[in-house]
């Protein structure tokens, strides 16, 4: 049977209008240091985010939200910062912003697998 590790995670946030401070959750973020694992899954719900913000420009949100991801596995395209240690990437990744994208607090918990974690965070969080 695996070993339970501990992990940390935050809820990936889209904010139309940052003015207004509403968000929709769109991703998990999910960073395990004893396995260093990064990792995260998101979703661009463009019915939800059209209706806190109408004139919400979708693309720029998929592009923000890619980038993200570019960052999290350390892609061509994620420039410096995509060269860091998985725990600088998710430290960067979760830092407080006040943009489109934001991050909720981190949280902990403790897991077996991570990929079956994410996507456990991801149907309760984003999906629900």
């Amino acid at each position: 049977m695996p070993e339970n590790r501990l992990y940390e995670y935050a809820v990936i946030r889209i904010v139309p209008r940052v003015e207004r401070a509403e968000f929709i959750n769109a991703g998990i973020i999910l960073y395990c240091h004893e396995l260093k694992f990064l990792g995260m899954k998101y979703l661009v719900d463009s019915k939800k985010i059209l209706t806190l913000n109408p004139k919400a420009d979708l693309q720029k949100i998929t592009d923000l939200l890619e980038a993200f991801h570019k960052v999290c596995y350390g892609l061509e395209g994620s420039g410096n910062i995509g060269k860091l240690t998985p725990a600088e990437r998710f430290r960067w990744l979760s830092a407080r912003r006040s943009t489109i994208i934001q991050v909720s607090e981190v949280h902990p918990g403790f897991l077996e697998i991570p990929d079956q974690e994410i996507e456990k965070l991801f149907n309760e969080f984003i999906e629900s």
